[in-house]
């Protein structure tokens, strides 16, 4: 039994010349390399339409990455800046100590209670 054979084709769509020609050692996915005046501008594993070979001509702009580990650090203020309003404020409200023992936290009963 013989493996069938993909033979190489070339056609158009639209403005771009497209080239298929077998993958190596598929029995049959093709490459689809895509031209436009003579000068490659990319290849597809799949079937290529007018809006992909125009993405490959002129891909959209992408903005610059930011560095997450240089952006975000949080809970490490830069040097000469000062605390924010809420951490002064947190610091006079009364501690977990000072609610005083017959207040039930949560709706839960107290201790004694149970």
């Amino acid at each position: 039994m013989s493996i069938p054979v993909i033979e190489r084709t070339r056609f158009a769509v639209g403005k771009y010349e497209v080239i298929a020609k077998p993958i190596p050692h598929s029995a049959h996915m093709l490459l689809y390399s895509v031209f436009l005046k003579g000068t490659r501008i990319g290849a597809m594993a799949s079937f290529p339409t007018e809006s992909d070979c125009r993405f490959l001509e002129k891909p959209p702009v992408v903005p610059p990455l930011k560095i997450y580990q240089l952006t975000n650090r949080p809970g490490r203020p830069k040097k000469g800046s000062k605390p924010p309003a809420q951490a002064v404020e947190r610091s006079l409200a009364p501690s977990r100590s000072e609610i005083p023992s017959d207040v039930s936290l949560d709706g839960m009963p107290r201790i004694e209670d149970r």
